[in-house]
């Protein structure tokens, strides 16, 4: 079970919730809660393709089986491996922000515990794609990855953050964005494996460039000066 009770919706309810999600959060793009409820309330067909994926692929049953959760008390061995692995790399990354794995939006109106699991884990792993695609966590670096986000799952709301995002960078960022990274992004979704239908935490230990290369990662290029 998800943690977090859910909240069953009807269709007039989800399509007033979703415009009201998406006009608060253009207007507020750190308000994680509805950025989460405009992708529940937007995102169930793409939900249920992910989760046909993730049956179809060894380790995404294994995911589904298990359901691992990346918070705190499951995941912070990670600050303990060596430095060249996946999992140190991760720590690094949410150490040095001072985040959290505690810190995201329950899943509140997806319709079945295995949906909501898999809205959860989309959620979740939203860090770890930071770390293997070496991506800052400014405007640029989330509006990039959620061009892979959406690529790899087909989110309504990863687009719609992607517009909402670029439409807040001022004419240097908009340059750096799709002269740069925009083609990365589109790329390197292209190219990688299916993301959603892999176990992370037991690859923890393996060395984090071995990994990139078994996932087809290609991690972001230093813009050019």
């Amino acid at each position: 079970m998800i943690e977090g009770a859910r909240t069953p919706l009807k269709r007039w309810q989800q399509a007033a919730v979703a415009v009201g999600s998406a006009v608060g959060a253009l207007l507020n793009p750190r308000r994680a809660d509805l950025i989460a409820a405009l992708g529940e309330t937007t995102g169930k067909p793409s939900f249920e393709r992910v989760l046909e994926r993730m049956k179809r692929s060894p380790e995404g049953r294994a995911v589904l089986l298990e359901r691992p959760r990346v918070i705190s008390t499951k995941v912070g061995h990670a600050w303990d491996l060596p430095p060249n692995t996946f999992g140190a790399a991760y720590a690094n990354f949410m150490g040095s922000r001072n985040f959290s794995p505690d810190d995201r939006p329950p899943v509140r109106f997806m319709d079945t515990d295995e949906l909501a699991y898999v809205a959860m884990r989309a959620r979740e792993v939203h860090d770890f794609w930071h770390t293997l695609f070496d991506l800052p966590t400014n405007l640029i670096g989330e509006s990039a990855l959620k061009v892979i986000e959406f690529e790899q799952m087909y989110l309504p709301m990863c687009m719609l953050s992607v517009v909402g995002g670029t439409a807040r960078f001022n004419e240097k960022q908009r340059k750096l964005f799709f002269q740069h990274y925009f083609p990365w992004a589109v790329r390197a979704g292209l190219q990688c494996t299916d993301l959603m239908c892999i176990y992370y935490e037991q690859h923890f230990h393996e060395d984090l460039e071995d990994v990139r290369r078994k996932w087809g990662i290609l991690p972001a290029s230093v813009p050019p000066t």
